[in-house]
């Protein structure tokens, strides 16, 4: 059985994607609610797997990963597909990896320093066993990058 959010908790989770760090006690008070109110909403809201706990937004322009790459990569079998995603998890400039259908059996993003960088990364990708090939795509610009903004599109 799927949650089903009143007003009362999209109005917490407005709160809380606007910034996460804001104290349950400031969202009561601009509520009209007790805190104690605010806290078993979030914590049935966690229970339900809907918040799935609290996350920072980092500038990794600012950290000098400036270049962004999509890869999409070509097993030799679909079926090798899980041991190579263990093995994108353990490449930390991996930041994003999805299983897909179509030309790719996986698609994902990665962040580097420099052309220099991503070529070490993408040989360490095309390196990988039961990776056939990688076709890699640069990020010119990121326009939308928000995990959150589906939640003002939500129905309640």
């Amino acid at each position: 059985m799927n949650y089903q959010l009143d007003d009362i908790d999209k109005k917490i989770l407005d709160f809380l994607v606007e910034n996460t760090r804001m104290p349950f006690t400031e969202i009561a008070k601009q509520m009209d609610v007790s805190a104690g109110t605010i806290h078993v909403r979030v914590k049935k809201m966690e229970d339900a797997g809907i918040i799935l706990g609290s996350s920072l937004n980092i500038d990794y322009g600012k950290l000098d990963y400036n270049f962004t790459a999509f890869i999409g990569i070509l097993l030799t079998k679909s079926n090798h597909t899980h041991e190579v995603l263990k093995k994108l998890a353990m490449i930390p400039n991996v930041v994003e990896a999805s299983v897909t259908s179509g030309k790719y059996n996986i698609f994902c993003k990665m962040r580097a320093m420099n052309t220099e960088d991503a070529k070490r990364i993408i040989y360490q990708i095309d390196d990988i066993q039961d990776v056939m090939r990688t076709e890699s795509m640069i990020s010119m610009e990121e326009y939308i990058s928000d995990k959150n903004r589906l939640i003002n599109a939500v129905s309640i």
